[in-house]
């Protein structure tokens, strides 16, 4: 009989929680009507994204009037990003890090082909942010700064209180992509100067095709989608199940929080430790940096990834390479290189990422087969 899947790539997407497919299902059947029509059936599925946006709205600290769903978190991003240079209409300029998502960094790279300035600040060799440079490169001309809260490679958390109020007292729009943050840590923005946040409801149990926009009260950006929906922010029939959907998992996470550190983080630490004692030569990216509880970025230190991941999947345990598949081939990681590892490093890491349902049992099974699958390495000539 084959061993079970192991599925340790829950930065990239997590199973959907029993919880979610039931509120999902229960909505497929009784609340297919429109939330825009005045009738009964509408009224019933209106009142679903009612409480899905109050759940959401209670995991961040928000009020349900500053949440608007989208279809994803790019979307969000995309919206906080276009939407604050239309509210600062005489700025050219937004200021971010070399370790941003790609879906940030190509809309950033498209907007400087329309003369917007961006600035693109390095990262240090555990993938921090240096708070000075932030704010030496915040200049009068700045219409926003946008950071991720925790990078989804590495695990690596950037300081987003601190830079946050730092914008907030230039007057300085701020975004940040929370989209591996929520529902991992804490967040409060009641407390927080932040005025954008976007998040993903695939990476904490709910669906695919579901997003949010935090927009704090007294912005009104403009919608990339045109429509009435959503107080005229976001165009589009509602997606009912998914929004439901999401509701229910912001619940989940808001619940579990306090544990979730605890639980995935021992489990995390458990991994890190067992593998490296097993593996010469190996290390983790930005083990000296504050990181998410369940991401480990693992430098195996010469084998390629790929080579090994494969080995992986045929033993039944998923995960990811440190380096994204490109038109023309492996690349290495944009994020790796930013911290200064040399190509052959970054194409020699593999990502584990862990979830609420991960094991004792599954983290010691990776500890047992991973050593096997890795070829050893050449000793150093004296």
């Amino acid at each position: 009989m084959n061993d079970p899947l192991i599925y340790l790539d829950n930065n990239a997407t997590t199973a959907v929680a029993p919880e979610c497919i039931e509120t999902m299902l229960r909505c497929l059947r009784d609340c297919y009507g429109n939330p825009s029509s005045k009738h009964g059936s509408g009224e019933t599925a209106k009142v679903e994204t009612i409480r899905a946006r109050g759940q959401l709205a209670a995991l961040l600290g928000a009020s349900p009037p500053e949440i608007v769903f989208t279809g994803s978190g790019t979307e969000a991003t995309h919206q906080a990003i276009l939407g604050a240079l239309a509210l600062r209409p005489g700025k050219r300029r937004i200021v971010t890090s070399q370790v941003e998502h790609p879906s940030t960094l190509l809309l950033l790279k498209h907007l400087e082909q329309d003369g917007i300035e961006v600035v693109y600040l390095p990262v240090d060799g555990e993938g921090q942010m240096d708070l000075d440079a932030v704010e030496r490169a915040v200049t009068a001309d700045t219409a926003l700064v946008t950071l991720m809260w925790a990078n989804n490679e590495t695990g690596v958390v950037f300081p987003i209180a601190e830079t946050a109020a730092m914008a907030a007292a230039k007057g300085v729009l701020f975004h940040t992509d929370a989209v591996q943050a929520v529902g991992k840590t804490p967040i409060d923005l009641r407390t927080l100067p932040v005025d954008f946040l976007s998040l993903s409801g695939h990476k904490l149990h709910a669906p695919k095709g579901i997003g949010a926009l935090f927009v704090r009260k007294g912005h009104k950006i403009p919608p990339l989608l045109f429509g009435h929906q959503e107080r005229g922010r976001r165009g589009s029939t509602e997606n009912v199940p998914a929004i439901a959907a999401l509701g229910t998992a912001a619940e989940l996470a808001a619940t579990g929080l306090d544990g979730y550190a605890a639980q995935v983080g021992a489990l995390r630490e458990r991994l890190e430790s067992g593998l490296l004692a097993q593996l010469p030569g190996a290390s983790i990216n930005g083990a000296g940096a504050t990181r998410l509880a369940g991401t480990t970025s693992l430098n195996l230190g010469g084998p390629e990834a790929e080579f090994v991941l494969d080995k992986l999947d045929r033993a039944g345990i998923h995960a990811s390479a440190g380096a994204a598949c490109s038109a023309t081939g492996t690349e290495p990681s944009h994020v790796l290189l930013a911290m200064g590892l040399k190509p052959q490093d970054a194409l020699s890491t593999i990502r584990f990422s862990l979830s609420r349902f991960t094991t004792p049992g599954e983290i010691d099974h990776v500890i047992r087969i991973l050593p096997a699958l890795t070829p050893a390495q050449p000793a150093a000539a004296a």
